[in-house]
């Protein structure tokens, strides 16, 4: 369902880009920024600011960190047999 006002919206957009007033815009050429959902906006800019990161990445940095141990020792234990 269209927004009640759309033939209003679209007739000032095309008065207003005839005029010429899109021309020029600062940022004109570059990709927008990334939209951050709004309902977790303040949450990530928190997590941000105190240099966190979501659970899924910290896991997945653990895992990592753990699998290096592994095949480093892996060599060492592999000639052990286990009793």
């Amino acid at each position: 369902m269209d927004h009640p006002l759309i033939d209003l919206i679209s007739a000032r957009i095309r008065e207003a880009e005839a005029q010429g007033a899109f021309e020029n815009l600062p940022g004109a050429g570059k990709s927008l920024p990334p939209c951050d959902d709004p309902e977790n906006a303040l949450l990530n800019r928190l997590v941000k600011e105190s240099g966190g990161a979501p659970e899924f990445v910290n896991l997945s940095r653990e895992l990592s960190r753990l699998r290096a141990e592994l095949r480093d020792t892996g060599g060492r234990t592999s000639s052990r047999r286990c009793r």
